[in-house]
């Protein structure tokens, strides 16, 4: 008898990806390919909605092309998505009216500002949990509303349809027979009341977004549609947006138990249960996920800029050809690194929420090279992530014993081994840092009732835990380090 599988599909800011799983949990095989990033002005991020959707196909189709792979073979398909990133597209043609308005984009940060001037940051924060902020759906609606020819019209008229990743990928990959979403990605938009569970006509009103532009909301665990393979149809059994996913596919199912994902961007999410729990202390609210009729929320800090910070050493001051190759650079150093990089290229988030921040690099002299720019740039995904950290246990009045990491730059020896000196506790890394994709995975074989959330957590295999080194009057010098270089980065547009 022919094995079964679900295949996760892994839509990232920086490349599609499509793994396949068997039913005993283990990845079988893996495609990926990398898609263009557009910078029409400074600040602005966009995709091409198509793109993605066609190297989305790619990967899905060469991973069951290349392992042999019938669709029949295939028990569901599990959806996983960049979040916050928005696509604008015509109901009748499909065709999408501009190219996508990425999560990094920081072109309504003046919009924000007039929002936040009419008395709506209170609202927004207690209805959906949000901050105001570009980071965010909303504002990049109304931005394509506002400037792409005729889009109000045909808005209006009900012609148009708004939706994240997600959404765009189920609504063409199933012949446009569905606009959906789920409830962690509508949590994202600063649109959805994650209280009352609907779409806020309020916001709605006050964004002047018509109402009608929205995908259908669903819980994270069941049928979104089919994709049709070779004339089979494969069910698409659960979506979640990345970060969700990640906390999901980690087993964090208890109140308490956290994560932290580095990717292009660093996410670190808090499961807190079926309370909301509101930050003090500049942390979103936000879905956790949803599941057998219930609401699970967390606390989230999000840090915009990460991995892509050594993409940056990378790409443009080629430094290394290979981002692997900074744990080695960082490494050569040996002694105490007097550098800090802020890498505050599209702002700064949580605690800060400062779209005026920009980035810097402090300290350096005249024997500054390589190494300590490098190290520096590591450090500063510890340093962004011990913010959030100290923040969320404010929040949650705790005080966390273990982190558990997933994403590319886990993988960094170097930077895993200094995340868990300055956070003073244990840092754990599993045998597979997909958890991003294997939650979506789990989702879609969860809504199948193949596993239950034992087994999804018996999925992960501990592959080295990272103990804290240094001493405290060590740690309290760096991070004293840390907190006055981010001091001299805030309101920098505004000076």
């Amino acid at each position: 008898m022919n094995k079964e599988y679900i295949v996760a599909l892994d839509q990232g800011t920086t490349s599609s990806r499509a793994l396949l799983v068997d039913l005993k949990g283990k990845i079988r095989g893996m495609k990926q390919k990398e898609f263009r990033q557009y910078f029409p002005h400074p600040g602005w991020v966009e995709h091409d909605p198509e793109e993605i959707l066609s190297t989305q196909r790619d990967v899905l189709e060469s991973l069951l092309r290349d392992n042999d792979i019938a669709p029949e073979q295939v028990k569901a398909i599990g959806i996983t998505n960049q979040r916050e990133t928005t696509v604008v597209w015509n109901r009748t043609t499909g065709k999408a009216i501009h190219n996508a308005i990425v999560w990094q984009d920081k072109r309504t940060a003046a919009l924000c500002d007039r929002l936040k001037e009419e008395g709506l940051s209170e609202y927004v924060n207690k209805n959906t949990g949000l901050l105001i902020d570009s980071y965010f759906s909303a504002t990049k609606v109304r931005w394509v509303l506002d400037h792409v020819k005729e889009a109000r019209g045909l808005a209006e008229n009900g012609e148009l349809c708004f939706g994240t990743i997600d959404s765009w990928l189920v609504r063409n990959l199933t012949k446009q027979q569905h606009h959906v979403t789920d409830y962690t990605n509508a949590s994202r938009t600063m649109l959805y009341n994650i209280r009352e569970l609907k779409w806020d006509p309020y916001l709605f009103e006050k964004l002047e977004i018509p109402l009608e532009m929205a995908p259908e909301v669903r819980p994270c665990a069941g049928h979104f549609g089919d994709i049709e393979i070779a004339g089979h149809a494969i069910p698409i059994m659960g979506i979640a947006g990345d970060q969700q996913a990640a906390l999901f596919g980690q087993g964090c199912f208890r109140a308490g138990e956290a994560k932290n994902t580095y990717g292009t961007g660093c996410f670190m999410l808090m499961n807190t249960g079926e309370e909301i729990t509101t930050s003090k202390n500049g942390l979103l609210t936000t879905i956790a996920w949803g599941i057998d009729n219930k609401i699970y929320y967390a606390l989230e800090g999000s840090i915009f800029i990460a991995g892509a910070a050594v993409q940056w050493l990378r790409d443009e001051l080629k430094f290394f050809e290979d981002s692997a190759d900074s744990e080695k650079i960082a490494k050569k150093l040996k002694t105490e690194n007097p550098v800090y990089v802020v890498p505050a290229f599209a702002g700064l988030g949580a605690p800060y929420w400062d779209m005026y921040a920009r980035g810097a690099i402090f300290g350096l002299s005249r024997d500054t090279g390589i190494p300590h720019i490098t190290r520096a740039t590591l450090d500063s995904l510890a340093y962004q992530t011990k913010d959030i950290l100290d923040a969320m246990q404010k929040d949650s009045n705790t005080s966390l014993a273990t982190l558990k990491v997933d994403g590319g730059a886990s993988a960094n020896n170097y930077l895993m081994q200094f995340q868990a000196d300055i956070l003073n506790c244990e840092v754990i890394r599993h045998k597979s840092v997909e958890s991003t994709a294997m939650g979506a995975a789990s989702l879609a074989a969860y809504a199948l009732d193949l596993w239950d959330l034992e087994q999804i957590r018996n999925n992960k295999r501990i592959e080295k835990i990272f103990a804290p080194l240094i001493t405290g009057k060590e740690r309290k010098a760096l991070y004293k380090g840390w907190q006055k270089a981010i001091s001299r980065t805030r309101n920098w547009l505004n000076h």
